[in-house]
């Protein structure tokens, strides 16, 4: 007759016995990705966004250190040598490489510092509109009644102002036009958008379960506004936000073509757009104007197909 005492003892080690090192390992199970997460998988994917990141990682870099491209100065010319020079196409970033202008400045030296100045007036313009925009607009469409009606009606005066007229009047009111006078025209026009998005963002956002469930449990109004509505509400912004960048760098270059914007001895694409039409050199830096709009456009149209669930 068979032991059953031991049988059972053998049974219970089985049992407890730890899995064999050839058996398969338990799967852990998949994370959840946030709609951020999802949005930088489909970025990686695609194309444009590549291509865009390339683009502007080039220009962020002749920004910071346009040393690295040229030695030559931007605004030291050479009249008796280099008037209206032709372009030596066989000295690849050389100071010759794209010809000369009318005072005997290297226009290649003149397009990488140029860089600089465009780059970062669309830039602080974006970051200003997008802040100041974005609390108006939160604050707007949290709190609604009267508050909205006030700030909504501020905003409708400054959107029915036109963006170009009203930077050229805000301009003339200056005798030194700076780069920080340009972003501080461009920016005190631009936030209109940008609060239109974030209030219709926050009046849908409020209305949630989360945020309801946050103020039962007591929650104080800026830990609901900064913690709940504002890192849901961003998506549309950022989308606004980096579509208008390549914008604001156009509108920069459009006043300094007119006389409007910036001028000598600062150094800017759209300074000598309007300086090259008389000497035949405006091809260069529309050219880089264009690449650049383009890029940020790309940019913000591949952000927004990323950031919208309709269009996975």
């Amino acid at each position: 007759m068979p032991d059953v005492t031991k049988t059972a003892a053998v049974a219970t080690e089985d049992a407890i016995a730890p899995p064999s090192a050839a058996g398969p390992a338990p799967q852990k199970p998949d994370k959840a990705r946030s709609l951020w997460g999802d949005a930088w998988q489909d970025l990686r994917r695609n194309p444009y966004f590549l291509v865009a990141a390339v683009l502007i990682s080039f220009l962020l870099i002749i920004t910071a250190v346009p040393s690295l491209f040229t030695n030559a100065s931007p605004t030291v010319g050479d009249l008796v040598h280099h008037y209206l020079g032709k372009p030596e196409l066989g000295s690849v970033g050389s100071e010759g490489w794209l010809g000369y202008d009318g005072q005997g400045r290297s226009v290649y030296a003149r397009l990488i510092h140029g860089t600089r100045a465009s780059v970062i007036v669309g830039i602080c313009v974006t970051l200003i509109v997008t802040i100041v925009g974005g609390i108006t607009g939160m604050i707007a469409g949290y709190f609604g009644g009267v508050t909205d009606a006030i700030l909504s009606r501020i905003t409708d005066i400054f959107f029915g102002i036109p963006f170009l007229l009203g930077a050229m009047v805000v301009l003339q009111s200056f005798t030194e036009r700076t780069v920080w006078v340009v972003v501080f025209a461009l920016a005190f026009l631009g936030w209109t958008q940008i609060t239109r998005v974030m209030r219709g963002a926050v009046i849908t956002i409020k209305q949630a379960d989360y945020v309801q469930a946050a103020k039962a449990l007591g929650a104080g109004t800026t830990r609901i506004l900064f913690r709940h509505i504002l890192p849901n509400a961003m998506a549309p912004v950022i989308v606004v936000a980096t579509i208008s960048l390549g914008g604001y760098i156009s509108a920069e270059a459009t006043l300094s073509y007119l006389g409007l914007g910036l001028s000598s001895p600062i150094v800017s694409w759209g300074v000598d757009i309007s300086t090259g039409v008389q000497q035949h050199i405006l091809l260069y830096p529309s050219i880089m104007l264009s690449i650049t709009v383009l890029a940020f456009i790309m940019l913000g149209e591949a952000v927004r197909n990323a950031l919208d669930p309709k269009l996975r």
